[in-house]
């Protein structure tokens, strides 16, 4: 008799699996880091928690709008909340690495650098890229961008 409720478990297992996990893909976003998402919100939203906001970030725009960014590597939530505190939205944010046609990656022993050939290959800070690469970048773009702010 145990057999039979044993396999009747695994069944029903194995069923309950499928089903959440169709459930959790509809209700999945996904982005890459670096990039932006846009997309519509339900009415009489008044609240938008990022779980990690490490890893996404999000923006409530006019007109009912949400653009979701990747930030880094990962999965979080996002919950819609009324004014009275009402979920109205429940989404699993998943950010993915950048890809595409013009991304190349080169590794030199452990190091890592990204690049960006488009049609020259320039230089890309990128999650994961070797701690001197990344932080030579990112000062350099740190002083440029400090340079061209205005004078206070």
């Amino acid at each position: 008799m145990s057999a039979v409720f044993g396999r009747c478990g695994r069944w029903l297992g194995l069923l309950a699996g499928a089903l959440f996990a169709a459930a959790a893909q509809a209700e999945t976003v996904t982005v890459s880091v670096d990039q932006a998402l846009v997309m519509k919100l339900p009415d009489k939203v008044a609240t938008i928690v990022i779980g990690n906001p490490l890893i996404a970030d999000a923006s409530l725009q006019g007109g009912g709008l949400l653009v979701v960014t990747g930030k880094g590597y990962g999965g979080t939530n996002l919950v819609a909340l009324d004014r009275d505190g009402r979920v109205l939205m429940d989404k699993f944010v998943q950010v993915l690495g950048p890809s595409g046609d013009n991304l190349v990656v080169v590794y030199k022993g452990v190091e890592r650098e990204s690049y960006s050939c488009a049609p020259e290959c320039e230089r890309r800070i990128t999650l994961g890229d070797s701690v001197p690469y990344f932080s030579s970048n990112l000062t350099q773009t740190t002083q440029r961008n400090g340079g061209a702010q205005p004078a206070r």
